[in-house]
């Protein structure tokens, strides 16, 4: 079988059949990564059809000098923050006009219960940066050299922003955990 690089390079080449593999190894993996930083079904599968589709029409620009999935998980990372830019934007528009924001649906309370409430609320508090360097470490279990290449930081950087970003996270958790045991006490 074809490595994914040889795959890719026969279809710089022009076997455009060939992505559809691609398709079928990274789908998933990309429609996680975007659902985690998206906080949305819906707009993850949105999204993962878009990083797709822009993988394929950039497919030229990659250069094997750079692993392949880094740089698809590049493209899904700019992706989703430029939606979330979006989502601020279009929120602080509505606010503006005075608009009331619509309530989470059912389905979206119970997605965000997905972590626990003390790491939900925690998590909710970061940064979209912060949040992706967790992910990309924790959930996509991606090396410090590949966080920098998505995040197109050296590999110290890397490090150092997810030891800083998981000092503010553990903070953030015992504050939580603080507020619920002052409740249930």
């Amino acid at each position: 079988m074809d490595s994914i690089e040889e795959k890719i390079t026969r279809v710089q080449a022009g076997e455009a059949r060939l992505f559809s593999d691609v398709i079928r190894l990274y789908q998933q993996r990309i429609y996680l990564y975007c659902f985690r930083l998206l906080n949305s079904r819906e707009e993850a599968e949105d999204a993962v059809q878009d990083v797709l589709i822009k993988a394929y029409q950039n497919i030229g620009q990659y250069k094997p000098q750079a692993d392949f999935v880094s740089w698809l998980y590049k493209i899904a990372y700019h992706h989703c923050l430029n939606q979330l830019r979006r989502q601020k934007f279009q929120l602080q528009l509505r606010k503006l006009l005075r608009q009331d924001v619509a309530v989470n649906s059912a389905e979206q309370m119970v997605e965000n219960r997905l972590f626990s409430e003390p790491v939900s609320a925690a998590l909710g508090k970061l940064d979209v940066e912060d949040r992706n360097l967790l992910i990309l470490r924790i959930y996509e279990d991606k090396s410090f050299a590949e966080i920098g290449e998505i995040l197109g930081v050296s590999t110290a950087t890397a490090r150092k922003r997810y030891e800083r970003t998981r000092g503010k996270l553990k903070k953030a958790i015992e504050r939580k955990e603080k507020q619920l045991w002052a409740r249930v006490n």
